[in-house]
């Protein structure tokens, strides 16, 4: 029987067509002629696939293998190769590690080039005496420490306690700081030239109201005034009779140099609290 259409079956599909010319006869072709061709394509294209990313691993493998090369040395599988920078003074640059390193980064680079050049012995040596180097040089730095002179001074400066003294001083005009040396500098000169018998009496008297005026003239308060100026002359001259008794040895000779240093130091700081002090 002749059928012009789509026949099919279960593993073949096809279009009969009316053959050219006379007669009845009919002309069998492959409804889908591309689908065996296609199922050739398709493999190939995995296989392609695979290809590519078998590639791919390969290269990242040779590019982690150049990274390891750059830190520790070739790592071609040679047991009697040598140690490239056996000859290298610094211990980290032979080990190809940073001074930052931690401990077991130092570790694994050892045993890493260890593995790597066991077969050379003066490889070997060379590697375990930098690693020793560093290890020991560690230890010391951890044992004693070194002090930071930097931080120190900024941790003493922005302490609570320091930071509420200084709020109490301010730095004044040029003019007021060249009045109240002047001031101070020709007491200091009449205490050490002009020292009498019952001591520099009359220029400490004279000290204290020198302060006592500077502090009136900046801040305009009589109460305030007296009340510092009076206190900074005890705290000064308690403190100057502190240093030279305990701390300063006698620095002028006579019977009288104890008093005339102490006046010194206590001028020093009256200058401070008078042209300071807020």
């Amino acid at each position: 029987m002749t059928l012009s259409g789509l026949t099919g079956s279960p593993s073949r599909y096809c279009l009969q067509l009316p053959a050219q010319g006379s007669g009845s006869f009919t002309k069998r072709v492959p409804a889908f002629p591309y689908i065996r061709k296609s199922t050739k394509l398709t493999y190939l294209e995995r296989n392609n696939w695979a290809g590519s990313i078998q590639r791919c691993i390969i290269q990242k493998a040779s590019v982690f293998k150049c990274a390891m090369d750059a830190s520790f040395g070739d790592t071609t599988n040679d047991s009697n190769a040598i140690f490239p920078r056996i000859n290298i003074r610094d211990p980290y640059k032979r080990l190809g590690i940073s001074r930052e390193a931690s401990e077991d980064e130092i570790q694994a680079a050892r045993n890493f080039l260890i593995q790597r050049y066991g077969g050379h012995k003066p490889s070997v040596d060379a590697i375990e005496s930098a690693h020793d180097k560093i290890i020991m040089q560690k230890f010391y730095e951890r044992k004693n420490p070194k002090v930071d002179i930097k931080k120190k001074v900024r941790a003493v400066t922005q302490s609570p306690i320091v930071l509420a003294v200084t709020s109490r001083f301010r730095i004044p005009s040029t003019r007021v700081i060249i009045k109240t040396s002047a001031a101070f500098i020709v007491l200091g000169v009449l205490t050490v030239l002009f020292p009498t018998e019952e001591g520099p009496t009359l220029q400490v008297a004279i000290s204290l109201m020198a302060s006592m005026y500077f502090i009136y003239d900046r801040l305009k308060s009589k109460l305030r005034a007296l009340l510092y100026g009076i206190g900074a002359f005890i705290l000064s001259w308690l403190f100057g009779t502190f240093l030279m008794v305990s701390v300063i040895p006698p620095i002028f000779k006579g019977p009288r140099s104890l008093e005339v240093t102490t006046s010194l130091i206590t001028y020093v700081l009256l200058w401070i609290s008078s042209t300071y002090l807020k």
